[in-house]
């Protein structure tokens, strides 16, 4: 597939008007209770998955009247939103911008692998939002599931883009598929956070590194053939 195919990073999916018109009216402080609340709405969902977050309990966390709460979203499905933005923001802070830093190709690749598999690691415990997400909004249409969805598709197109580019750079194969090998490398991820946080599988984590090892050598040209372990998460290395 050309560069000029490459999928556009979708759009982020514009505000409630009726949001837009009280943040526009909001004091420093208004903004900054707001971001706290996010903040622990997003701890909470973390926990019992965005389904379960209500007005009340988030006023009972934050020890505020519901009507507080209320006043800084107006309903519950504008928190979940904003909750999934704030979850998508951090995750680019972690994981793709610091990646940027390493140069196109190879190098890029595997910093971002590597960075999403230390994330990933860390929400063993937690749990991660894109995925339980995934599983409690899949089949219910609406705009959490669309802002779900496009964070989600932004990320994926992001991973494809530096498996083109590792191509262009010489460091893949010139035929090789970079739609198929986005696509495994994404199922590696999904299989270590089931195989670790559900079954509880020891060395999901190890196995999880060393496919990632295997796609590259299946793909790439002699250069992509050396095991990247230097490259690897070992925080906690919870298998």
């Amino acid at each position: 597939m050309p560069v000029t195919e490459l999928p556009r990073k979708p759009s982020r999916l514009p505000k409630n008007p009726r949001a837009m018109v009280r943040e526009a009216h909001a004091s420093p402080k208004g903004l900054q209770t707001k971001a706290a609340i996010v903040d622990a709405a997003l701890g909470l969902a973390t926990q019992i998955g965005l389904e379960g977050l209500s007005i009340g309990a988030l006023a009972e966390v934050m020890h505020m009247s519901k009507s507080g709460v209320f006043a800084h979203f107006g309903s519950r499905e504008e928190l979940q939103i904003s909750v999934v933005r704030e979850y998508h923001v951090r995750f680019e802070d972690e994981v793709f911008y610091p990646a940027l830093r390493e140069p196109r190709g190879l190098p890029r690749l595997r910093a971002l692998f590597a960075n999403w598999m230390r994330r990933t690691s860390a929400e063993i415990d937690s749990g991660c939002l894109y995925i339980g997400g995934a599983v409690e909004f899949d089949d219910r249409p609406g705009p959490v599931r669309d802002e779900l969805a496009s964070s989600v598709k932004t990320w994926l197109a992001a991973m494809y883009r530096a498996v083109v580019q590792a191509r262009e750079q010489g460091h893949l194969r010139a035929d090789a598929d970079a739609q198929q090998m986005a696509f495994e490398i994404h199922g590696l991820i999904l299989a270590l956070h089931y195989e670790a946080r559900f079954l509880k599988t020891p060395g999901s984590i190890a196995r999880a590194n060393t496919g990632f090892d295997h796609i590259l050598a299946r793909y790439g040209s002699d250069a992509a053939a050396q095991p990247s372990r230097l490259n690897h998460p070992t925080p906690g290395n919870k298998e």
